[in-house]
């Protein structure tokens, strides 16, 4: 070997022995003596916020340094406040984090008011669980499936316009096919589901986990039948009902369908801001999996009966990037879909 090329080997190795050197350091002692902001981009009291101070509560041990972490609520325009601070002001050395809106992929790609960020941009540290919403109706209507919504057009209860709520029914119809006559003006599911037992109404709206624990006698008593899913693929406990995905009849259908449905995907998730060290990230993202492990977590959400359904800040981070090959034609579609 010349001297030449010896020298520039030995360069290299050097260099390698910095680099592993370095990120020692960072993993041993990073975030020794620091404090962790958690931003909840919602009130206490909802289950953003339930989500983000059992993070605060067991994630710590599990991070080089072991940091404080002190959850911080920023509620205001729906999340948004909360995810615009996140991406423009919050520090980026991974004292920083959020969980804020399960909108943040569809609300940036078609322009919603209050949206000062672009969602891939952001780092995803991980999620705990989905949120799996789901379309159900009263056992005496006929739609008993999505075919049956396609051909009747029967009274659903839903929110105001702009909501989950009220734009899931009407990108069922627009994009779906189907012909449900679309109820708004419901402030929660709770009365969205009494309208649908009074009669007023014979679908409604609601979480899965609602369903399964807090109304659980609709289904021990088979009062209702679920439909739809609003999700991109099928939940495990729903396996024989279609994800709105599903129901659409073209591949740009199915493409427009995904992005509504990807805050179900999306759930309950954290995020860092853009611009972090990709060290700092691996380390939050390798403490978020920790903690997932830990009995003590594990003891908390069983205790709880809380929704338990994570996926890796790697895979989220890729699911929420996919909508930024959507085109603007079909962005613009999914946009007048809506209105």
């Amino acid at each position: 070997m010349s001297l030449m090329k010896k020298i520039a080997c030995a360069a290299s190795l050097v260099a390698t022995l910095m680099a592993t050197v370095a990120t020692d350091s960072l993993a041993n002692d990073h975030f020794k003596g620091k404090t962790i902001s958690v931003y909840i981009g919602y009130d206490a009291g909802g289950s953003y916020d339930f989500y983000g101070r059992m993070l605060a509560r067991h994630m710590a041990p599990h991070l080089p340094g072991e940091p404080r972490l002190v959850p911080q609520n920023m509620p205001g325009a729906a999340g948004f406040r909360a995810l615009g601070f996140l991406y423009s002001a919050a520090p980026k050395d991974g004292t920083a984090i959020g969980i804020t809106t399960q909108q943040i992929a569809i609300a940036d790609k078609l322009g919603m008011q209050g949206v000062q960020y672009e969602a891939g941009k952001f780092n995803y540290i991980g999620r705990i669980t989905s949120s799996v919403e789901i379309g159900l109706f009263w056992h005496t209507s006929k739609v008993k499936s999505l075919e049956d919504a396609r051909q009747h057009s029967v009274p659903v209860s839903a929110t105001a316009p702009g909501s989950s709520a009220y734009d899931y029914w009407k990108i069922l119809n627009t994009i779906g096919g189907a012909k449900l006559k679309i109820i708004g003006g419901y402030q929660s599911a709770t009365p969205m589901l009494l309208a649908m037992e009074r009669g007023e109404t014979e679908g409604a709206f609601t979480s899965w986990n609602t369903l399964k624990v807090r109304r659980n006698e609709l289904l021990r008593d088979k009062l209702v039948n679920v439909v739809m899913q609003f999700t991109t693929t099928r939940h495990p406990d729903l396996k024989d009902v279609p994800a709105l995905v599903e129901a659409g009849r073209t591949e740009e259908d199915r493409q427009i369908l995904a992005l509504y449905a990807s805050g179900g995907d999306i759930g309950r998730a954290f995020i860092a801001p853009p611009g972090v060290n990709a060290e700092i990230v691996a380390l939050l993202r390798r403490g978020f999996d920790a903690m997932l492990q830990d009995k003590q977590f594990q003891a908390e959400i069983e205790k709880t009966n809380a929704e338990f359904d994570p996926m890796s800040g790697e895979k989220l981070q890729e699911f929420v990037r996919q909508f930024d090959n959507l085109s603007p034609a079909l962005l613009e579609r999914a946009r007048k879909a809506r209105e």
